[in-house]
């Protein structure tokens, strides 16, 4: 019995201690939670989204807990978080709260007036409508939570692009059966192609299969489907605290470019004479160096230069800056340059598309973005505006017009179209995003620097898969670009804001006041500002290639021909006296003329060889 009494007086004091706990005496003050009925509950039940007292009290008011302890909170079912955690690329909430950094539910909006797809709090804070009536008070001062039984979506949709349903508690968006939804209220069209993601360039949908094709310039290997570029091997250039370097594509081959550049560094390129363009990361020199040359000072600004690219056909160098702000414009030749945008928050990168006349920047400030213009700098519009942390990086694929980016804080790669639709993340942190750099985009592949790592890697471009590390001892990598003539095809120039292709040129003009673009007079080749410095090029009259010029030619000569025939053996039969059926009649075999048959009366219609054949579509369906 001594054994038996003594677990006896154990036991009896610790059911004691639980049952005057349930009636509301001797909560431990720092390890229980007392609930409203007086019950008791362990501290570490408290918020964690489950209802441990009966009444539920342990999930109330667990934003002002987080507040109190000087944290952040997910929301009444999650967890309250370090401030630092919020924006570091790392998704904590289970709703991914924490990385809508340019929609952050705390950040105050400068703008006058909430967006359609924002609610406004009774202070003037603007908050993601979505968050309205969630259980959870977003709004510094809770309105967000009031008068939830009423219909929001009477209020402009509820800030829904299109279908609007109202709940019990809030609402939801809704999209037709077309089309998805995305960023919780914006429907956008589904494109099979995107979607599926298979093809390396061109695509078509029909009946329920994808065809594949590639531009010119480019052949389809038959065996993996992909689109490789033909004439010379494609080379990656990149900058390093060595010099400049560059390897084959695959990796392969690794030779020295210049070594009179030391630094990482933005670099950009044009193709067809294989000049580089590099600016040393902080410093506000950008230079130009032949593959095999010494580099030379090009151009001297007044700030440190974070992104280059280069406009092949009107012959422009585009850069960004971090310290004015500013995406700025220059003459290749280094003979004028002037700022073209400026007011941003830590511009970081640059790219551009002289065919669509489009130029693209990121910001990395406090509300990090990617935005879009015409190559004059107006016409601005957001493209990217929440889950983007820190963008590092541009790169344009524009066989399929696309463009990616590379987000230093969220350790990814992702795309969007040039609207800023159908938005994928097609590589993610893989140990070797851990502080990348540089990025281009080529073929089926992307490639990037990485300098903890110490390297260049691609992967592909549609879901980061066939990792390869093509170098693993650069040291401090930083920006690459790929040499290769089918990345910057020749053609005409978008010219100016009327996106139109001029009759004969079209004239940009680098005035100290604007960056202006203009079609030359038809009868001097010119516009009238020949004192200012100024770069042209002849935009060809047709984008058409020869063998198909020639085509439509001839089948235009042959209608011709056609009518005329028609129209003299109409006047011959309408107007000459009229003979016997027998004398009429004509064996067609005879004929050269396939309109005349063997009776009056009877019109024979030309053959599908003659009316000429309509372009097949490309054979390689998808299974």
């Amino acid at each position: 019995m001594g054994h038996l009494g003594g677990l006896f007086l154990l036991i009896v004091p610790l059911t004691s201690a639980h049952i005057w706990g349930a009636a509301g005496h001797g909560c431990h003050e720092q390890l229980d939670f007392r609930c409203s009925n007086g019950s008791c509950i362990p501290r570490l039940s408290e918020c964690n989204g489950h209802a441990d007292c009966e009444d539920g009290s342990d999930e109330h008011h667990c934003e002002i807990r987080c507040t109190s302890a000087g944290l952040w909170s997910c929301g009444p079912s999650d967890v309250c978080l370090p401030k630092d955690k919020l924006c570091d690329g790392k998704t904590d909430c289970k709703d991914g709260r924490d990385e809508f950094c340019g929609l952050s539910p705390t950040r105050l909006q400068t703008a006058p007036a909430c967006g359609a797809s924002e609610f406004q709090c009774g202070d003037g804070q603007c908050i993601r409508q979505p968050w309205r009536c969630d259980h959870f008070p977003d709004c510094s001062d809770g309105s967000d939570e009031d008068n939830c039984d009423q219909n929001e979506c009477l209020v402009n949709n509820g800030g829904c692009s299109h279908r609007c349903v109202d709940q019990p508690m809030g609402f939801l968006c809704d999209c037709p059966d077309d089309m998805k939804l995305v960023g919780d209220i914006q429907c956008e069209e589904v494109s099979a192609c995107l979607e599926s993601d298979v093809c390396d360039q061109l695509c078509v949908h029909m009946n329920g299969s994808l065809t594949c094709s590639c531009h010119e310039g480019y052949q389809m290997n038959r065996a993996s489907r992909e689109c490789k570029a033909k004439g010379d091997e494609a080379h990656l250039v990149f900058t390093s605290s060595k010099g400049m370097r560059w390897t084959s594509i695959t990796g392969s081959e690794y030779k020295e470019a210049a070594a009179h550049l030391p630094g990482p560094g933005p670099v950009a390129a044009l193709a067809s004479n294989q000049t580089l363009y590099w600016a040393r990361q902080g410093r506000g020199s950008v230079y130009r160096v032949l593959m095999d040359g010494k580099p030379q000072v090009v151009l001297k600004v007044q700030s440190s230069v974070s992104g280059l690219a280069v406009d092949w056909i009107h012959q422009l160098l585009y850069w960004t800056s971090m310290e004015s702000g500013s995406v700025n414009v220059g003459l290749l030749d280094g003979s004028a340059q002037r700022p073209l945008i400026t007011g941003l928050d830590k511009p970081s990168a640059v790219a551009v598309d002289p065919l669509q006349g489009l130029l693209f920047w990121a910001q990395c400030g406090g509300s990090a973005k990617i935005e879009r213009a015409s190559l004059d700098g107006r016409d601005r519009t957001a493209l990217v505006t929440s889950s983007i942390h820190h963008p590092v990086a541009l790169s344009l694929d524009m066989p399929r017009q696309l463009l990616y980016w590379l987000d230093q804080g969220k350790r990814s790669i992702s795309r969007v179209d040039l609207e800023g639709h159908h938005r994928k993340t097609v590589v993610e942190s893989n140990g070797y995003l851990d502080r990348p750099f540089g990025l281009a985009v080529f073929e089926g592949f992307v490639f990037w620097s990485d300098e903890v790592t110490r390297s260049i890697c691609r992967a592909n471009k549609h879901n980061g898969s066939n990792l390869q590390v093509l170098l693993s001892n650069a040291t401090s990598p930083g920006g690459v670009v790929i040499i290769q003539p089918a990345l910057q095809p020749i053609g005409p120039s978008v010219c100016g804001r009327t996106r139109t292709v001029c009759e004969r040129e079209c004239v940009v003009d680098l005035q100290p006041e604007s960056l202006e673009f203009s079609c030359a007079h038809p009868e001097t080749g010119r516009n009238a500002s020949e004192e200012i410095p100024a770069i042209s090029r002849t935009v060809p009259v047709s984008t058409l290639s020869d063998h198909t010029f020639a085509g439509i030619l001839s089948l235009i000569t042959f209608l011709s021909v056609l009518l005329v025939g028609m129209a003299l053996w109409w006047c011959r039969e309408e107007f000459r006296p009229s003979r016997s059926l027998t004398e009429q009649s004509v064996s067609l075999k005879e004929s050269q003329d396939p309109l005349i048959t063997q009776g009056p009366q009877t019109h024979v219609s030309p053959s599908d060889s003659q009316r000429g054949e309509s372009l097949p579509l490309p054979h390689d369906s998808l299974d």
